[in-house]
């Protein structure tokens, strides 16, 4: 296995509890990838009904069997969807009613409702809220770090770190370290798509986000954010809610009233750490050179908007900033490549790969028909 984020960490669990001996080289001292840089968020509502929609479902079960498996920390709390205008409110109605058609498990709340779930919630601006129970939040950092303690102590994966693959070679990967062989090799390196294979990445089509985020310091003792957040903006963002007619009446708004957040892709999220910190964000721009300079106008306009929605006890003080970068396939949800007989690549999967990456690493290891991602 090559590359230590949560989408090689997760074909690691899922090979290593079928038996299969398993070695993670990982370029780095730690995973300090997108795994790490996002909100933890295991969100299957973003995902368009049909088989990526089950796909996310079945990710969701692998997660909860590894996290009750490794003894890692959760909050299975679902999600609002926060309106505070007639737009959004249309979005949110239509798309509960269309909910249950598509597999998803969603219903509207009205103010009150949406009021009696989270206490973060500003009362002044709000209409109601789109529920939904299937959403999941974990701290990437935390997880990352003791699924790979877990895997070297309970199924004895060995992890290589500092260790840099520099070509594959049939069954031998020549890194900075030696040379390893494997009967099969999974290639799972996220955005370091040029180290390994050049030319395939030149032709795949893939492209890199960048994307801004914060994080505030815990909030009060035993204050509980209750579902993740997301506000009106992300109505816009995942495909899901593609199938609304009323979106284009929202779009055309934010773009007439706010056409900045449409500039920098900006839509707003929180979640909440197992250490009670609230992670904020997030913009994307795609396509453009990752430069290590982050843009304070971005946050600014993060947090304005977060401010329409959200109240906490302790304010949006923020104690970290930091830029994540994610390779993404313009149509495609991700991409499964196979150079050689024994060797896989999986990579691409955007800023999805915390909600699909153990539905992925089943399909690779149990799927009889991958089609269309190769």
């Amino acid at each position: 296995m090559i590359g230590a984020g949560i989408i090689g960490l997760a074909h690691a669990w899922i090979a290593a509890r079928s038996g299969h001996s398993v070695a993670v080289l990982e370029r780095r001292p730690a995973a300090l990838g997108a795994s790490i840089a996002n909100f933890g968020l295991l969100w299957p509502i973003g995902q368009p009904a049909g088989p990526m929609l089950q796909l996310a479902l079945k990710s969701r079960g692998l997660w909860i069997e590894m996290l009750e498996e490794a003894g890692i920390s959760s909050r299975q709390t679902g999600s609002l969807h926060i309106a505070c205008r007639d737009d959004e409110q249309q979005v949110g109605m239509e798309f509960a009613a269309l909910a249950p058609a598509l597999g998803y498990q969603c219903s509207w709340l009205d103010r009150a409702d949406a009021l009696a779930c989270s206490p973060a919630l500003r009362p002044d601006n709000l209409l109601g809220a789109l529920w939904s129970e299937t959403e999941i939040m974990v701290d990437p950092r935390e997880v990352l770090s003791r699924l790979a303690k877990y895997l070297a102590e309970r199924y004895a994966v060995s992890f290589e770190w500092s260790c840099t693959a520099l070509n594959i070679d049939s069954s031998r990967v020549s890194t900075t370290q030696g040379e390893w062989s494997a009967s099969r090799i999974l290639v799972c390196n996220g955005a370091d798509v040029d180290l390994l294979y050049p030319e395939l990445f030149a032709d795949s089509g893939l492209i890199f986000c960048r994307l801004q985020m914060m994080r505030t310091p815990p909030q009060s003792a035993n204050w509980n954010l209750g579902p993740a957040l997301a506000g009106g903006l992300t109505f816009r963002f995942y495909p899901s809610f593609a199938a609304c007619s009323s979106l284009a009446g929202l779009r055309s708004r934010i773009h007439r009233e706010s056409p900045e957040y449409d500039h920098f892709g900006i839509h707003t999220m929180v979640s909440q750490t197992t250490a009670g910190e609230l992670t904020l964000g997030d913009s994307h721009q795609y396509g453009l050179p990752v430069t290590p300079f982050n843009s304070d106008e971005i946050d600014r306009l993060i947090l304005r908007h977060l401010d329409t929605y959200v109240r906490v006890p302790d304010g949006l003080s923020i104690r970290e900033r930091w830029y994540g970068v994610y390779a993404k396939h313009p149509e495609k949800p991700y991409l499964r490549l196979q150079p050689a007989d024994n060797v896989e690549i999986v990579t691409g999967l955007g800023g999805a790969g915390m909600t699909l990456s153990f539905g992925v690493a089943h399909e690779t290891f149990h799927s009889t028909t991958i089609k269309e991602l190769r």
